[in-house]
Order: structure tokens, then sequence, then C-alpha cells
């Protein structure tokens, strides 16, 4: 067993069911969602993973939750991916379980063939990270504790991220000889510029949460005491908000670093055209002229 905090997780305790593994709550048009393995730092299992993304679809789709905040109970965030079916496994961020029996591949139990671990990822850790990315809504990370390997980029594909003081992110990867994986090599060097992300990748020295926001990886720190109340309050001032106007602003975001100017100016017209259509625009429009505070509905 390998219960380091730095660390994904090995455990052979039994587990509960994959609904009380991630806590759903929704309150005030905000919908909280909390990792609940705190006896293993909240590495996350395949179940959890599934119910994640489709919390986080369910957000997208429905025009009641107008902000989403993704925390984790105990003393880490999410210590990366469970590795209870061992090494070759956990590489894809992911740990699905390993192929049983031959199931008509020819394998045997367990075998490994070339193509498994580019599969695992592209259908576990990297559709978990792209689920946060495209979710419609604005999601913010409440940060608890340690973030490492799959963990910290699951904080860092999050829109807005708010730390804890004892927070730390930890890209673990090269401890265990692995290559960075959950859109790790994609996150960091847009959020940090590629020297900076290669420092942190190539040593996996842990960051405190301090160092994290003077990097510009984290919105903001503050004292453990008041993490929760915080990220309530960004989600609930983000949920008062123009909620399709945000989602548009999301996408031109992240869109912006892989587009030439041409692409980026045409996809802003865009947007503005779409959202000109929304009851929020023109709730905001009519708000400046009549010099009043805006009453935003979210559609």
């Amino acid at each position: 067993m390998n219960n380091s905090p730095d660390d994904s997780t090995w455990t052979d305790k039994p587990e509960r069911s994959a609904d009380s593994l991630v806590l759903h709550a929704t309150d005030n048009h905000v919908s909280t969602l909390t990792l609940n393995r705190p006896q293993a730092l909240n590495a996350i299992t395949p179940d959890q993973r599934e119910h994640l993304i489709q919390h986080l679809a369910d957000a997208s789709a429905d025009p009641e939750i107008r902000a989403v905040v993704l925390t984790g109970t105990g003393r880490g965030f999410c210590a990366g991916a469970d590795l209870r079916g061992g090494p070759a496994r956990g590489a894809g961020g992911n740990g699905d379980r390993s192929r049983g029996g031959t199931g008509g591949s020819g394998t045997a139990p367990g075998e490994r063939i070339p193509g498994d671990v580019a599969r695992t990822l592209r259908l576990g850790a990297q559709r978990l990270i792209a689920a946060v990315l495209d979710c419609e809504k604005p999601v913010i990370a409440a940060v608890n504790g340690t973030a490492a390997g799959l963990g910290a980029h699951l904080a860092l594909a999050c829109d807005l991220v708010l730390a804890a003081e004892s927070a730390r992110f930890i890209e673990v990867f090269v401890r265990r000889g692995l290559v960075p994986d959950a859109g790790g090599a994609y996150l960091l060097p847009r959020l940090i510029g590629p020297q900076r992300a290669k420092e942190l990748m190539f040593f996996g020295d842990a960051l405190t949460a301090a160092d994290a926001e003077r990097l510009g990886l984290v919105n903001r720190v503050v004292p453990d005491a008041d993490l929760d109340k915080t990220a309530r309050a960004w989600a609930e001032r983000l949920a008062g908000g123009p909620t399709r106007a945000l989602a548009l602003t999301k996408q031109l975001v992240n869109a912006s670093l892989d587009s030439d100017r041409a692409t980026a100016f045409a996809a802003e017209a865009a947007a503005q055209e779409i959202n000109m259509t929304t009851s929020d625009a023109q709730e905001g429009v009519a708000s400046f002229v009549q010099r009043r505070e805006a009453r935003f509905q979210g559609r």
C-alpha cells in the first residue's frame, strides 16, 4: 500500500456506492460536487470519474444551474487516480479495471496490447478534463488540500481556482517515471508558459498555495476556514450573472490560445451575434438605459 499524500492511492478497502463517493448538492442555482473518499485523499476511481462527467454534463444542460463548485472532503482535494489496478493502468490517469479473461482479444488476463494505454487515457482522464473545460457553466475549484497528478489538472482545468492555505499542487508523474497526462502538458504552458511548466513537470516538487498564486495557477489563496465560504460567495455571484454570456466568454477564452487573430475575431463576432438574442443581453442593455441594476435570469 502507498498512502502518501503526494501520490495516487492504493487501497484494498471495500468502497461505498459511487453515488456517495461524489456528493452532489444544488442550492441557489449553484451545483456543488464534492469528492468523498477522504481516507484515500479523494483519489478518483472510474465510477467517480463517470459520475463527475455526468454531473458536469447535467449542469451544462440544466438552465436552473448557473455555476458549479468542485471540491473534496478531508485534507485532500484529489491525490490523482486510484491505482488499485497497478501502474500500467494508473499511467493512464484513470485506473480502469484490467481486461479480465481473453474476451475475444486473444490476450491473456491483464496483458496489455499496443493501444491500450492511449485508449485508457482518451476514454478516462482526458474525458474528465474535457468535461470541465467544456462545461457551459463557470466551474470553480475549491482546493482544500493536496492536488496531485490528475487531481492537480482537474483543479487547473476549472475556470477559477481558490486554494486553502494548506493546499499543495504536485506534478507527481516524473517521480514515477511517467509522462504527465490528464491534459497537463496542454494546460500548464497556457497558464504559466512553457519554461515554468517544464520546471514543475521535470522536478515534480510540491508547490505551495502561495507559490501557485504567485505563478498564476491560483486566483486567490484564503485561510482554510474561509475556503467554503469564499467559494460559495464567488459561485453565487456567478450564478447571478448572465449565464449564456459567461458560457460564450468561457468558450472564446479557452479557444483563444489555439486560434489565429482572424479566427478569434470571427468567433468573437459570432458569439456576440448569438448572445444578443438572449433575454439577459436585452436586460443588460435595458438596465443601462434605465440606469438601474441588471436582473439576469440565466436565459
